[in-house]
């Protein structure tokens, strides 16, 4: 067989990998589609408790609502903001229904590695005509391989938490503590499907992005229903200033409510924070025994649980025998890395950029999606989009479209939101964060972030008491206002 009769690989079947078959099939081009969970987006479904910080008119692939309008679609209201669950059920599972991706889709099948057929990392002759090798594994164990002219990586960051220890690494007795339940997964359901796990529980919060505040203030809505409820709050830095907001820290305005509603329950008393805490071990004995360096000396915090949100790296494992060029700081393609470093970037928006920026020596490979960000949590839901679009020009052959780059957002992109929405009520369905958006300030532990869209271009109320409407901040990322800046640099 002729290596351009066989299909395009994508891995993932998130709202970018979906969104790379919708632009491949507009391309005449064949999907060939790889999830690891048990159905489409299952990483979305994970956090659909979550709002997103943009409404539907930017969440949905310009060629996936071609798509799905020709099969009789009806579009959600343009201007209203999704949970992951809304994401999910109104357009993820629609588009992944369609006949041409379904019938590409394998579920609950997982990429253990790519390779080239035949050939290993080493070998150069004849590679650039040599099929792609995909193996995989379902949930059996059983193991399966699959041809590709071309491989499109969109598996995301969303099963790759980065660990909780210092310099990168776990802590010793981690993996024991995860192993006995006592550090749950990321933006867990509070008020939710979880609540039970945390009622009149001590918790202790690890991290200093949007994902922490979040589950901060679902804990301390927990804490007034449910007595016995204690909230701790660890972070690296010297100060929580950065999830506040305000002032010369990362040159953004005030982080409307969220920062200052924060601020004010540490303030009382309710939350207790803890600063400059680098964790060195934990000890498991039914609770957990969280040992830490600060300052003033070694530190014990004795809590119930653990809910991690110090963001996410990529999962490059499964790439061992491809031939990637990877920033050395992020792990993200060497062109795209220096400009979201999240040295000296926390937020912003970044070029539009597609396949030319997202090759690697490995031709007609790239990766896509949060996981194209490696370790910096500033990725766009649409910036993703715009990436497959042109991906998908390039293997179709149609280069002046592929460099044709372009992405329609508000100059500063969004950094910020209301997460906890008004004074007296919670926010409907949380707020955006995390796995669904990835525009957190970054403290010296990496923030979370998987997959956000571009924001509404009018900035919403701040007022305190409104309605929880989304409040949009941003700034260049051209400007030095990262972990750099912040430390004066």
């Amino acid at each position: 067989m002729n290596i351009s009769d066989l299909p395009v690989a994508v891995i993932g079947a998130g709202p970018v990998g979906l969104a790379a078959a919708a632009e491949l099939l507009e391309r005449g081009l064949t999907p060939l589609i790889f999830e690891a969970g048990p159905t489409p987006a299952a990483a979305v479904a994970s956090w659909g408790h979550i709002r997103l910080f943009s409404p539907w008119q930017y969440d949905v692939d310009p060629a996936a609502r071609r798509l799905l309008t020709a099969a009789g679609w009806q579009e959600p209201d343009a201007d209203t903001l999704p949970t992951g669950a809304e994401l999910q059920e109104g357009y993820l599972q629609p588009l992944a229904a369609l006949p041409a991706i379904a019938g590409a889709l394998h579920t609950s099948t997982r990429v253990v590695a790519v390779s080239r057929d035949g050939l290993d990392k080493t070998r150069t002759g004849g590679r650039e005509g040599t099929p792609f090798l995909i193996r995989t594994e379902d949930v059996r164990g059983t193991a399966a391989e699959y041809r590709a002219r071309a491989v499109i990586d969109a598996s995301g960051t969303w099963n790759t938490p980065n660990p909780l220890g210092q310099a990168g690494l776990p802590a010793p007795g981690e993996a024991e503590a995860l192993a006995a339940g006592l550090i749950t997964g990321p933006l867990p359901d509070v008020l939710g499907r979880d609540r039970a796990r945390f009622a009149g529980k001590h918790v202790l919060v690890v991290g200093a992005g949007h994902s922490a505040a979040n589950t901060l203030l679902a804990l301390t809505e927990l804490a007034e229903q449910e007595p016995g409820t204690r909230i701790s709050w660890a972070i690296r830095s010297a100060s929580a200033a950065g999830v506040y907001g305000g002032g010369d820290l990362d040159g953004l305005p005030a982080r409307g409510a969220l920062g200052s509603r924060l601020r004010n329950l540490v303030q009382e008393g309710r939350i207790e924070l803890h600063t400059s805490f680098t964790i060195t071990g934990f000890t498991t004995d039914g609770t957990l025994a969280v040992a830490g360096k600060t300052p003033a000396g070694e530190k014990l915090l004795e809590v119930d649980l653990l809910v991690p949100a110090t963001g996410f790296r990529p999962d490059l494992g499964m790439l061992r025998e491809i031939r990637l060029d990877l920033d050395p700081a992020v792990e993200a393609p060497r062109e795209l890395g220096p400009l979201i470093d999240p040295e000296f970037h926390s937020c912003g928006t970044v070029a539009p950029h597609g396949a030319t920026m997202l090759s690697h020596p490995e031709q007609d490979f790239y990766i896509v999606g949060m996981k194209s960000y490696g370790r910096a949590p500033t990725f766009l839901m649409a910036t993703g989009y715009e990436q497959v679009r042109s991906i998908a020009a390039a293997l179709a052959g149609d280069r002046e479209a592929a460099d044709d780059v372009q992405l329609v957002l508000p100059e500063t992109g969004v950094c910020s939101t209301d997460l906890g929405g008004s004074c007296d009520a919670p926010a409907g369905g949380g707020a955006a964060e995390a796995s669904c958006c990835g525009t957190e300030p970054v403290e010296p532990e990496p923030a979370s972030s998987s997959c956000c869209s571009a924001p509404e271009p009018e900035p919403a109320s701040s007022s305190c008491c409104s309605a929880p409407e989304p409040q949009f901040l941003g700034i260049p990322t051209g400007l030095a206002h990262g972990r750099s800046a912040a430390r004066g640099n």
